[in-house]
């Protein structure tokens, strides 16, 4: 009788999310790892510890991953120190031993080969209880600089990647002789849009095909100050380019009165949605010039498809850093960022040239291209098999 061997699947501990830029990264890394096993015929087990309360939460279990939730708490940034000791900081950094025992007791229980944190309040706690069950953890950040989770467990991680060059030095000086630059995660699917399907699913046949196409995106919910800033420069907008605008559910109404009285001809060249979904990686690929954020996985998309970008950064988000995103790219030519009080003067000024001059449009979009890592997933998969002792 023959005997096969078994071989033992590798176990691995995710860590990271509350929302997409942390949680989304994570699962194309997973994926990228299942797919590379797979094919040496060896399996992967994957724990997911997250907040109950995050974006993770419902994502890893509907995607199969098994998950289990820790108590966490979010610090509240403030250039005042006695902010930093109000009330909600104190009771919720008081949670974060908790979860570090919870998250101990899990990884104690799992036994994984190694840990990837991806950021995010729930990241720490896992990533120290990792530590001090010497576990190999692997730190991923998807930003141009360190989110405030990665500083802390930068100088406890086996490997750091990062997303830029830029990062490097940033991390504390032990990290960087073992850092690595991967990029960050991009779902595969994201780099297989059609143009052609997006025009047949969406009944894009009033576009001018000879005019440069504007993709126009605040992320799934919308943004009231991308849609006003777009709606005020839309017939002029329309004269230059087709414009496929996703405005998120809530904005949708409002704004498809406010258009309603655009002429035939120009309303034609104009689709407003509400949201897309399977159709996204089409409209990008029909895309010449995009209108968006300027988030982490929003820069590692466009940048992988070599995308012409305008970015009107969010200015609440975490240590500005959608700002330092926009102006990374700017300064190599890459997009153009607008900061501050943007009117719409400034966006249509920020268009023009990128529509009315292909030669322009081709240069941003191949500076853009530069800083693309379309596989990064698999360099990330490399660092953590490197981490844990196993071949790449």
């Amino acid at each position: 009788m023959e005997f096969t061997e078994r071989i033992a699947p590798l176990r691995l501990v995710v860590t990271g999310g509350g929302t997409g830029g942390h949680t989304y990264p994570a699962l194309t890394a997973v994926r990228a790892l299942q797919a590379r096993l797979a094919a040496r015929g060896r399996a992967v087990d994957v724990l997911w510890i997250g907040t109950a309360a995050g974006l993770e939460s419902r994502v890893a279990p509907a995607e199969g991953i098994r998950f289990e939730p820790v108590a966490t708490g979010k610090v509240r940034r403030s250039s005042n120190p006695l902010k930093l000791v109000s009330p909600a900081n104190v009771r919720d950094m008081c949670r974060v031993p908790l979860g570090a025992w919870q998250a101990r007791a899990l990884i104690s229980g799992f036994r994984p080969d190694v840990v990837l944190a991806t950021g995010g309040y729930v990241a720490v706690p896992v990533g120290l209880a990792a530590r001090s069950c010497r576990v190999p953890l692997v730190v991923h950040e998807q930003t141009v600089r360190l989110g405030l989770a990665n500083k802390v467990l930068a100088r406890a991680a086996t490997r750091v990647a990062v997303s830029s060059e830029s990062t490097l030095p940033l991390l504390p000086r032990s990290a960087r002789r073992t850092a690595a630059v991967t990029g960050n995660p991009v779902r595969p699917a994201v780099l297989a849009g059609r143009a052609d399907k997006a025009v047949t699913a969406l009944d894009l046949y009033g576009f001018d095909r000879s005019l440069p196409t504007v993709y126009v995106t605040g992320g799934a919910q919308g943004s009231v100050q991308i849609n006003t800033l777009v709606a005020a420069v839309l017939p002029e907008l329309l004269q230059q380019a087709n414009v496929v605008h996703q405005c998120g559910p809530a904005n949708e109404a409002a704004l498809r009165e406010r258009t309603r009285a655009l002429p035939p001809h120009l309303a034609g060249r104009y689709l407003l949605t509400g949201y897309l979904g399977a159709e996204l990686p089409d409209v990008l690929a029909l895309a010449d010039v995009v209108v968006s954020r300027s988030g982490a996985g929003t820069l590692a998309e466009l940048t992988a498809l070599g995308k012409a970008a305008v970015f009107v950064p969010l200015a609440s988000s975490a240590g500005n850093e959608q700002a330092h995103n926009a102006t990374h790219l700017q300064q190599s030519g890459a997009a153009t960022a607008l900061l501050g009080d943007v009117t719409p003067a400034d966006l249509h000024t920020a268009l023009t040239p990128l529509l009315t001059d292909p030669a322009r449009r081709t240069t941003m979009a191949a500076r853009s291209r530069e800083h693309g890592r379309p596989d990064a997933a698999d360099h990330l998969v490399d660092v953590l098999l490197s981490a844990a002792g196993q071949p790449t």
